[in-house]
């Protein structure tokens, strides 16, 4: 038996210590600081490193990282320079999530579908080219931004208010000294994840993410209201696409540039005209989509986890998914992804039926009480034979739930009805 550390607050690693708690192969399921719903939960800030290989040490712990802060710091890396087990992409290999600009140039040298780009640090300079574009652009701050450093314009007012925003305000800091510009393509927008090893890469069920804060897709970007999986948009045809054009060449592309991407490889794609591009990269699960994608798995994780890191998917059985869907909706404090209200009670938790589970991210315990901690606070997860009916049992259980300043959007999953 071995303990199991997830590193992270949110409901991706609530739902990921779930699952990993549920395998036979593990004894204890720590959570580094966790959340009001997680269990054993350890007091580290997520990029306290050095106490988190300490602990990690003291505890015979695998180790799973779940956001992409401590990645990019390089926890993966002074890990296995200390022997010890850990799930996820080292630092160079994260750079596909935490420089953007690295990315697309990435792309852009093999020959890998994305949207036409330029790259700005001055103002001015992007402000001109905006200018004498005829088309529409898409803004992104280049470092990491919880998610946000992605503006989607509509015209080029839109797009130099954008400039001004990451570039002269510095709403992102750091993260936005340099931008993206790049061509906006309207499509349907897919999540595809994949496990890798650094030499196979296993498709993880497809899923899609509702980024936008109000319904239909209205208003600023978000780290994700709402997940469903599967989705329909991607069919079998297009799933192999996806994956010999985008997520193979990706790994195949990195070793032949001496870097080994072991991990979750996420490619958020846009499709047009049944061609996928790759708006960016994720390195690691994303966030609503896990908590759907480990309600439907129908196998063992850790065995998973730990081929990742060994080397040695080829040799495992071919994984299985429930034949149901599921949909997460997650309820965020009213005026998320601005400022919004802390510290209020939330209240239901007992009136949860038995077809779904909570998954607790901006929460934390506090005398015997749930307070809402965060601007995503629960991501409410359901099963259901199909996704209507998912979708259907996935709200009634969030309605269970209430606090004073309860937001959610009403339309999660409404697109993949849209192609049954």
């Amino acid at each position: 038996m071995v303990n199991v550390l997830v590193i992270g607050s949110g409901g991706r690693e609530h739902a990921l210590s779930w699952k990993l708690s549920q395998s036979s192969k593990v004894d204890k399921v720590f959570t580094a600081p966790g959340n009001g719903g997680t269990e054993n939960n350890i007091p580290i800030d997520i990029n306290d490193l050095n106490a988190l290989v300490e602990f990690a040490q003291k505890n015979n712990c695998f180790t799973i990282v779940g956001p992409e802060a401590p990645l990019a710091a390089g926890i993966v890396d002074k890990f296995t320079q200390m022997n010890l087990k850990i799930f996820g992409p080292s630092q160079k290999a994260a750079q596909l999530e935490s420089s953007k600009i690295w990315a697309k140039n990435f792309m852009k040298r093999n020959g890998i579908q994305t949207a036409r780009f330029e790259i700005f640090d001055d103002p001015k300079k992007a402000v001109e080219y905006v200018k004498s574009l005829d088309y529409n652009v898409v803004v992104k701050a280049d470092g990491l931004a919880s998610g946000k450093g992605v503006i989607v314009c509509n015209n080029a007012d839109e797009a130099i208010a954008a400039i001004n925003t990451i570039l002269v305000k510095k709403t992102f800091g750091d993260a936005g000294n340099r931008i993206i510009v790049e061509e906006r393509i309207d499509g349907i927008e897919a999540s595809y994840i994949a496990l890798c090893d650094g030499m196979i890469a296993i498709p993880m069920a497809s899923s899609q993410d509702h980024k936008r804060i109000f319904d239909d897709d209205k208003g600023p970007n978000t780290g994700g209201m709402g997940a469903y999986s599967p989705t329909p948009v991607i069919d079998d045809a297009l799933a192999e696409k996806i994956q010999n054009k985008i997520i193979n060449k990706t790994i195949q592309s990195l070793k032949n540039e001496g870097i080994v991407f072991k991990g979750f490889l996420y490619a958020g794609v846009m499709i047009r005209d049944n061609e996928p591009y790759v708006l960016e990269y994720n390195a690691r699960m994303g966030d609503p989509e896990c908590q759907p994608i480990t309600m439907r798995m129908d196998f063992d994780l850790y065995d998973y986890f730990v081929a990742s890191v060994d080397g040695t998917l080829s040799m495992m059985p071919k994984i299985t998914w429930k034949n149901q869907s599921a949909v997460c909706i997650v309820l965020a404090s009213e005026g998320y992804p601005e400022s919004y209200p802390q510290n209020e009670e939330i209240t239901g938790f007992d009136l949860i039926p038995k077809n779904a589970m909570v998954f607790h991210a901006g929460t934390k315990k506090q005398d015997g009480k749930i307070l809402s901690n965060g601007g995503r606070v629960l991501g409410v997860t359901a099963l259901g034979d199909t996704l209507a009916s998912a979708i259907s049992n996935a709200y009634l259980a969030a309605e269970k739930i209430s606090w004073p300043h309860k937001y959610y959007r009403k339309d999660i999953g409404k697109k993949g009805l849209s192609y049954l």
